[in-house]
């Protein structure tokens, strides 16, 4: 009887990350260009080139500072290019507010993280994103 228990125990926990894993935001990304400090949530500390800035309703008044995001890109958002996916994800670091009303996309991606999932020529993509 404690054998299926913890059996069950253990389907029940599995079925609960997977679903959690493969749940994800839709979004669009656009990308910024260096230098990138200072920042609103680390100011002038290097935080590499894999970083972002969030909308207001993801930044949150500083709550998104440091949280870590996987996106991908899904598609195009204009004729320009197309078929801009790369076919891969990118996990970026979340270091600034992208301000509003300025702000064009849902996060707004450094330039290397742009371009490891999309060619930078599209300037905006769709995107999927969970933390």
């Amino acid at each position: 009887m404690a054998f299926e228990m913890r059996v069950l125990i253990l389907v029940a926990a599995m079925v609960v990350w997977l679903s959690s894993a493969a749940y994800a935001e839709q979004g669009t990304a656009t990308f910024y260009t260096p230098p990138y400090v200072p920042s609103s949530c680390n100011g002038y500390q290097n935080d590499g080139v894999l970083i972002a800035a969030a909308s207001a309703p993801i930044f949150n008044n500083k709550a998104a500072c440091g949280r870590s995001y996987r996106v991908t890109c899904t598609g195009a958002t204009n004729q320009g290019v197309p078929q801009p996916c790369k076919g891969t994800s990118v996990v970026v670091k979340i270091v600034d507010l992208c301000p509003s009303p300025g702000c064009q996309a849902t996060l707004d991606l450094s330039q290397e993280a742009f371009a490891t999932i999309a060619n930078p020529d599209a300037g905006k993509i769709t995107i999927e994103y969970n933390q």
